[in-house]
């Protein structure tokens, strides 16, 4: 009895040590979430380029008007809002129902672990569509993404880093098919995040 009582305080110890250094309230369903949006976003995309006669799939050297430019920055903002938005519904219900805080020192040392990369990526995206070089957004917005991810596993579920090595392998992948970048975006953040949301969710749940 002993012996069973000791195992068992053990158990109890390493889970609240893992509660109190991981955040691990976050919701597979919010992967799924993330990605269904990503998928909306990449297809007005298509549709806008489409509509200003923009075919992004044939090759490089494609024109991009201001115009065209500004409607695809914002409607990748509306995507990045809209998928952090339905992260935190899922991600709190899921807190909620284990009786966790969604909000502590663990998840603050996370969200700027995972911002760092991010806001690199973002700055350097911003010179890239300064200089009019848009065919390699998608690529590096992969690479960037998947290293935030990478970087934030070490407070978070340790299943994020292979979504984050996924990110950067195709992201570098997508770089020598700079005209196909819409349909790498699309699978980096729609399908990938879709797929390993439906995972987590059976696996975490």
């Amino acid at each position: 009895m002993d012996v069973k009582n000791y195992h068992e305080d053990l158990s109890h110890i390493r889970s609240m040590m893992e509660r109190s250094s991981r955040f691990i309230s976050l919701s597979g369903l919010s992967g799924v979430a993330a990605g269904v949006v990503a998928l909306l976003g990449a297809g007005y995309a298509y549709y806008a380029m489409e509509s200003k006669k923009v075919s992004y799939i044939n090759g490089d050297r494609l024109t991009f008007t201001p115009d065209l430019v500004q409607e695809l920055v914002l409607t990748g903002l509306v995507v990045l809002v809209m998928a952090v938005f339905c992260g935190y519904i899922f991600t709190a219900n899921k807190s909620k129902k284990k009786g966790l805080k969604i909000w502590d020192a663990t998840t603050k040392r996370l969200l700027v672990t995972f911002a760092v990369p991010l806001a690199a990526g973002g700055i350097f995206c911003s010179a890239l569509i300064f200089h009019h070089l848009i065919v390699w957004v998608a690529p590096t917005t992969l690479v960037f993404y998947g290293l935030g991810l990478i970087s934030a596993e070490r407070y978070t579920l340790p299943d994020v880093k292979y979504l984050g090595y996924c990110e950067v392998t195709l992201g570098l992948f997508s770089l020598f098919f700079l005209g196909w970048g819409l349909v790498f975006w699309s699978v980096g953040f729609g399908v990938l995040h879709i797929v390993y949301g439906l995972i987590m969710h059976r696996k975490y749940k």
